[in-house]
This record gives C-alpha cells, sequence and structure tokens, in this order.
C-alpha cells in the first residue's frame, strides 16, 4: 500500500471535565523521527492513545500507514509498536516464554531477531522480568518491538528515567531501524537533549493545544534568545518576542524569528536556542515576565 506519511492527524479532539485535547494536527512522513514535546499533562499521552484507539476520540481524523483508524484497526496493529515506560509483560515470565507467546500474537514475529536484541542490549533470556532493573525493562519492551517487523513505533516516555549511556544505546538503534524509509518513529518525551540528537521533525503540545509542528532544524535556526539589560525591555515590540525571563543580570526574550528581530534591533544579541529553552519560553508565554 502506498502512503506519504505513517502518521497523519487532522483536528484530533478529546474532551475531559477540566482538559481537551484541543484539534491536534500533525504528520509523521515515514523514513522520519518526530520528536512530541510537552510538558506532563499538555496532552502527549492522550494522543497517543487516540492513536492507538485505546481510548476512543470525539472528533477529527487519524490515519496510521495509510489506513483509516479505527477502521483498519487489526490490520494496522500488526504493523505497529508502541512502547510505554511501563511494562506490559506478565513479570513472572522470562525472555523464552516471552518469545513463545508474541510468536502467536504477531504473523511477522522473528524470534532471531528478538534474541540477537536481548544479546546486543545484554538482557538475560532465562530470569524473569521481576529481577529486572528499569531500564532493563524498558530495553525489552524495545527488543520486543522491534522484533515483528512493525512499520511504526510509538515511544511515549520510553527514555525516562534511564542513564545516559542505555539512552545512546537505544537512539542508536532507532536510527538503525530508520535506515529502512518506510519505518517511521513518533517519540514523546521531555527529554529534549535526546530529541535534538534523533529527531526530524518536532510537534509541541500546551495545555491540548500543538503549538508548533515543523523541521526540527528550521524551529532551531528560526528561534532565538535575546539578551539585553532589564530597561531595555520597554523598547522591545510585545509582538516581536514569545515571552521574557527577567533576572538581576538583564533579560532574555525568545523570538520566533531570528533574523527579523536581528534587522529591527540591530545592536541586540541573539543567541542560539535549544528545544528546552523553546518549549519553557513556550510554556510561559501568557506572563508578563517570568524568573
Amino acid at each position: 500500500m502506498e502512503y506519504e506519511n505513517a502518521i497523519e492527524i487532522k483536528d484530533l479532539t478529546k474532551r475531559y471535565d477540566g482538559f481537551t485535547l484541543d484539534k491536534v494536527s500533525f504528520e509523521v512522513p515515514k523514513g522520519s523521527i518526530m520528536g512530541f514535546i510537552g510538558q506532563n499533562g499538555a496532552g502527549k499521552t492522550t494522543t497517543i492513545n487516540c492513536l492507538l484507539n485505546l481510548i476512543k476520540r470525539d472528533e477529527g481524523e487519524i490515519k496510521l500507514l495509510g489506513m483509516d483508524m479505527p477502521k483498519k484497526e487489526y490490520e494496522i496493529k500488526a504493523l505497529v509498536s508502541a512502547v510505554f515506560d511501563e511494562l506490559p509483560f506478565n513479570e513472572e515470565l522470562n525472555a523464552h516464554v516471552l518469545d513463545k507467546v508474541l510468536r502467536g500474537v504477531f504473523g511477522r514475529w522473528d524470534s532471531d531477531v528478538f534474541f540477537g536484541y536481548l544479546d546486543r542490549l545484554q538482557l538475560p533470556s532465562k530470569k524473569k522480568f521481576a529481577e529486572f532493573s528499569k531500564g532493563m525493562k524498558m530495553k525489552l519492551q524495545i527488543a520486543a518491538a522491534l522484533s515483528h517487523h512493525a512499520r511504526l513505533l510509538i515511544m511515549d516516555e520510553a527514555t525516562t528515567g534511564l542513564d545516559p549511556v542505555v539512552r545512546n544505546e537505544i537512539l542508536d538503534i532507532f536510527l538503525e531501524y530508520l535506515q529502512d524509509e518506510e519505518n517511521a518513529i513518533l517519540m514523546s518525551s521531555h527529554i529534549t537533549s535526546d530529541l535534538e540528537k534523533v529527531a526530524d521533525r518536532v510537534s509541541f503540545i500546551d495545555k491540548g493545544k500543538m503549538l508548533l509542528s515543523g523541521v526540527k532544524d528550521e524551529i532551531l535556526d528560526g528561534h532565538g534568545l535575546m539578551k539585553i539589560g532589564s530597561r531595555e525591555l520597554g523598547d522591545i515590540d510585545k509582538a516581536d518576542y514569545i515571552s521574557a525571563r527577567v533576572t538581576d543580570f538583564g533579560a532574555e526574550l525568545m523570538v520566533a524569528d531570528r533574523a527579523l528581530a536581528a534587522k529591527k534591533y540591530s545592536g541586540a544579541v541573539i543567541d542560539k536556542t535549544t528545544l528546552e529553552e523553546i518549549m519553557l519560553f513556550y510554556v510561559n508565554r501568557g506572563k508578563d515576565k517570568w524568573q
């Protein structure tokens, strides 16, 4: 089946008492990693649960691998892997038993690939999962997720709580997985440094609304951190910055168009920025100034 985008979401809406996922739209082209960022409670997990039809959406359209969800749910789920921050397998099992179970679940299950990942990730195959550390449990989930030739990997905070060495190991595996350009990854995380390393695209959600979605390098290149003295803050047009962080030493303003700001305020220092700082300044955009 021919399709360009592994994920297409249009106007996805889910209403709860006190929280609304509000007309969320984005696309994940095949061959790419989309970093899905936002604070805890911003709507990332709700979006992912709607994608997988674990909760029913109220409005909007979802297409995965060119197929409509939930109309083609069975066909889609044969080709999708999801990894969550909690182990979904019975902790009394070991890897040999899990291999037998998943062989019966996935028609495309590949035991050789599974045990190959266990060796590579130094996971014991005979030990009960109850004896695994958090990092080992996450590596086990990822090994299982990559062993039935899935075309789409959906990760919900999968690297949270892992040490940097294990995170790097896992990120390398993801990049290998994407060498097949038919594959794609949606990776929700608030560890933005991981996403800066591997993501091609970024979608940023806050309080249930999409604030930014696009090519990561274009978002990073477009934004900038303007540094000025606190007294100069009144000279800057409020329409030209997202929010202002004021300290004893001066003010920092996040600008969405670095080139335009550099032209308009020619004496100002405008530094490159990070996804974490962009997220922080957008989250505080409703405040006049913050510290």
